[in-house]
């Protein structure tokens, strides 16, 4: 008996068994069909006059044309995006790193020209004088509105800037530093290759312009007076400009105001107000952005009340409450020394001091 697709009769003698039959399985699916090379007329086309009863089709290459036409749009967006990536971004084009310079640095004493005026109540001092619309501790040095330079990201622009307003806090309103117990918390901020003049300047203090340590930090002579209050005055602005293609530039000016006692003297003796101006300039490679660091290259500072004899390179010696500034002058210059600077001072205005 034959199988169900055999004819009733059963296989024709000499024809293939539907064991043999080995193209029984095969399913010609749609795509099979579409490859084939070969198309067989219609029979409205074979009703023409054609000879040849199929003809060849053309090889089909949507697949490859797709494929290639991917590979290139891939091919042209990276290439685009290295182009972008060589002309925008900021490290793409590395340059020799600038010398660190050292510190220059000018510590001015402002004298008064009459008494310090005095009150046992610090904040009574600071509402009667110039510094009373200042704000207290860090929220004096805001962040400017910062944006990207030709060869620095506004990111870039940010840390500076926010790295020198973190090493003025710690130079200027860390209690510990202002005091002159230590200077750590400043130095770790240093450039490295600046630590060498930061470590002479505290060992070492000379009134040369290059290694006074009231240049780097606020220094109070911890023997003559106390913050009398921590809240510190404090008002300025920052400001960052590209200097050259490798480095950032920041400079700070800021005006700070502590109120002091005497070492030594009780909590209700009468305080008296420490104007501190500083006006410093920073200076930044990617190196220093990327550690925290910082090169201070140069300081002005002006200081009072100072009396103008007194050496203010070490430490700042407030004239307090109900003192004087005496007759003396600064120290004597020395034209022949090449090493030295030339001593400065200043007179305090009456105006920068409270009023009664």
């Amino acid at each position: 008996m034959g199988g169900p697709g055999d004819p009733p009769e059963g296989t024709p003698e000499g024809g293939p068994g539907g064991a043999e039959d080995e193209y029984r399985s095969v399913v010609f699916d749609e795509s099979f069909v579409r490859a084939a090379r070969l198309q067989e007329f219609s029979a409205e086309e074979r009703m023409a006059d054609h000879a040849p009863a199929v003809r060849r089709r053309p090889p089909l290459h949507r697949g490859l044309t797709r494929q290639v036409l991917i590979l290139a749009v891939l091919i042209a967006i990276a290439f685009g995006t290295a182009i972008y990536m060589g002309v925008r971004h900021p490290y793409s084009s590395p340059q020799a790193r600038r010398p660190v310079e050292p510190l220059r640095m000018t510590v001015i004493p402002l004298a008064p020209q009459g008494k310090v005026p005095g009150a046992a109540d610090a904040e009574r001092l600071y509402a009667h004088s110039p510094a009373a619309p200042f704000p207290v501790g860090a929220k004096g040095i805001p962040l400017p509105v910062s944006r990207s330079t030709a060869h620095f990201s506004e990111s870039q622009v940010v840390a500076a800037l926010t790295i020198v307003k973190n090493y003025i806090v710690r130079s200027s309103l860390h209690p510990e530093v202002i005091t002159g117990h230590e200077a750590r918390a400043a130095r770790a901020m240093v450039d490295p290759e600046q630590l060498a003049q930061f470590d002479q300047s505290f060992d070492h203090p000379a009134a040369d312009g290059r290694h006074a340590p009231t240049g780097w930090v606020v220094r109070i002579d911890p023997a003559r007076a106390r913050l009398a209050d921590e809240e510190i005055r404090v008002s300025g602005s920052l400001r960052a400009v590209e200097a050259d293609s490798a480095t950032l530039e920041v400079t700070a000016d800021h005006t700070f105001v502590y109120a002091l006692l005497p070492t030594g003297a009780a909590s209700d003796a009468p305080a008296s107000l420490f104007t501190v101006r500083r006006e410093l300039t920073f200076r930044f490679d990617r190196d220093d952005l990327r550690t925290n660091q910082l090169q201070l290259v140069t300081s002005y500072v002006q200081a009072g009340p100072l009396a103008c004899a007194e050496d203010a390179s070490s430490y700042l010696r407030p004239l307090l409450a109900g003192q004087r500034a005496g007759s003396g002058g600064p120290a004597g210059t020395n034209p022949y020394d090449s090493d030295g600077a030339t001593p400065l001072c200043g007179t305090l205005s009456t105006q920068a001091q409270p009023r009664a």
